[in-house]
């Protein structure tokens, strides 16, 4: 059964439920899997099917120029970081979870640019806001798991109201944000052309494009394309308006 015949509630809902409901969806593990481990034992074929029968959700793509809105959230270490914590730098901010296919499969990748790119002046961050009451292996103390098991260099921030989600409408995870030093936005789109299932390497071309363009003060070249993910699993009866609850494709 395709998700496109679900109600809107349900998509809003997101995938987990559904897992429950149609097993043939589920992770290629135990459904009580999470994390990478719920995908470990798929191959390509099978993650194809499941990109396909997932949820797919596109970024809102909003306007060059936009100053990045103000946060203060919880780290995974329990401090709390700002936006203003970065006053005169690039900032990237990445909206992630734990168990979304989407990230899992930039997830080496990712840690690998932060690395590099952080060394070069690059601010980032990770911000985790999906309805963990729903979600429990999106919560603070999995957050936490999946920050020190994936060697992020970044700090894992958790948004638990979903208000700094919505400031910055953001829709999927991965949703990427790249900033200049002023902290307009210079970059929103794909970290690449990869997606789990479809063969391509997982490069971080697109971004690393954008990123490069920031630190050396230039425009960003080229055309910008939606990062593509699970939709934000959004509280139910709080579903920001730009959320459709219709697949990206």
């Amino acid at each position: 059964m395709s998700f496109t015949t679900l109600s809107r509630k349900a998509l809003a809902a997101g995938v987990s439920r559904v897992f429950r409901i149609y097993p043939q969806l589920a992770p290629c593990g135990s459904i009580t899997q999470q994390g990478p481990q719920a995908f470990a034992n798929c191959n390509e074929k099978q993650l194809a099917k499941k990109e396909l029968t997932m949820v797919k959700t596109a970024s809102t793509m909003i306007s060059l120029g936009t100053q990045a809105p103000n946060f203060s959230l919880t780290n995974v270490d329990g401090k709390q970081v700002s936006r203003t914590d970065f006053a005169g730098q690039p900032l990237l901010v990445v909206f992630m979870c734990n168990h979304c296919p989407f990230v899992i499969h930039i997830r080496k990748a990712l840690q690998e640019f932060a690395a590099e790119y952080q060394d070069k002046g690059l601010a980032i961050v990770g911000i985790s806001s999906n309805d963990v009451v729903a979600y429990p292996q999106d919560g603070p103390d999995k957050m936490k798991e999946e920050w020190r098991s994936a060697g992020y260099s970044f700090p894992y921030l958790f948004d638990g109201t979903q208000e700094v989600a919505k400031a910055y409408h953001a829709a999927c995870t991965p949703d990427i944000f790249l900033f200049d030093k002023d902290h307009g936005l210079a970059y929103r789109g794909q970290f690449d052309a990869s997606r789990p299932g479809n063969g391509l390497p997982v490069t971080g071309a697109d971004l690393r494009t954008a990123t490069d363009a920031v630190l050396a003060g230039e425009t960003v070249p080229g055309e910008q394309r939606p990062s593509i993910g699970c939709n934000i699993k959004w509280k139910a009866g709080s579903e920001p308006d730009y959320f459709s609850g219709i697949s990206a494709v």
